[in-house]
């Protein structure tokens, strides 16, 4: 057998719709577990926005002139839709990948692992916008916004859903064990839920700590959402959908490459 060179790892990745089934059977299977899957999702940032949002809103001042049940209601949002993604390419890749040895049998078939990551990269997306309108019909049973603009959180859920998946893909690529995933959930998933303005406005953080979130996927969701929460058109739409979009673009492509270089070589 010949193995591959350098550079046909880092080919431009060629996908074709061999991807679908690879996104369906991740579907079926998640189906199986419906209710559990859902839960799973939602409660913790349900409970974080009924304690911080009451609880500690009482005692706060306004955030951006707002109340800060509403302004945590689309930062709480954002982390939903992120930690779906995220879970999804991480473990449940991984799994996949390592334990099940389900990406080796699908590559059995015609498919190729360029195919393979986009299928599970449009599945963690559709995740992430079925957490998005979860999470977005409790924000409205909990009065906090009826305004039409806000069902746009649900194809930003998505778009969000591609940039978290990809950054994840290239992690699960390169993994050792289920270690190396939890290590990258600690070092650079929760420090972006705190410096993404998720609990309160970027202007709190020092200057250079502003410079360096103004470019966090997380950022730029919570930049969108928040104001479609409050009933208002958000500020720096394109600069911020082509930040998530460039994060998804560039990842997928190292994300392959590294997928790649572990799985046929």
């Amino acid at each position: 057998m010949v193995m591959p060179g350098i550079s046909a790892f880092w080919s431009v990745p060629r996908v074709s719709r061999r991807f679908f089934p690879v996104w369906q059977r991740n579907l079926l299977v998640w189906r199986r577990y419906l209710y559990e899957r859902v839960l799973s999702n939602i409660v913790e940032p349900v409970i974080t926005l009924v304690a911080f949002g009451y609880g500690l809103g009482a005692m706060l001042p306004q955030m951006d002139g707002v109340a800060y049940l509403p302004y945590l209601a689309g930062g709480t949002l954002c982390v939903s839709v992120m930690y779906s993604a995220k879970f999804e390419s991480l473990w449940g890749a991984y799994s996949r990948m390592e334990v099940q040895h389900t990406w080796a049998a699908i590559m059995n078939a015609p498919v190729s692992i360029d195919d393979i990551l986009l299928g599970e990269l449009a599945w963690a997306a559709t995740k992430s916008l079925l957490t998005g309108a979860t999470m977005l019909l409790v924000v409205w049973a909990l009065g906090i916004a009826h305004t039409p603009l806000a069902l746009l959180v649900l194809p930003l859920s998505f778009v969000a859903g591609l940039s978290f998946s990809a950054m994840a893909l290239i992690v699960n690529a390169f993994a050792k064990g289920w270690d190396t995933l939890s290590t990258y959930f600690t070092i650079v998933v929760t420090p972006m839920i705190f410096l993404g303005g998720v609990f309160f406005p970027l202007s709190r953080l020092p200057s250079w700590l502003q410079e360096i979130s103004a470019f966090l996927p997380l950022t730029a969701l919570v930049q969108l959402v928040r104001p479609l929460i409050l009933d208002r058109v958000p500020e720096g739409v394109a600069f911020n959908l082509a930040l998530l979009l460039g994060y998804a673009v560039a990842c997928y492509f190292v994300a392959v490459g590294l997928s790649r270089r572990r799985l046929l070589r």
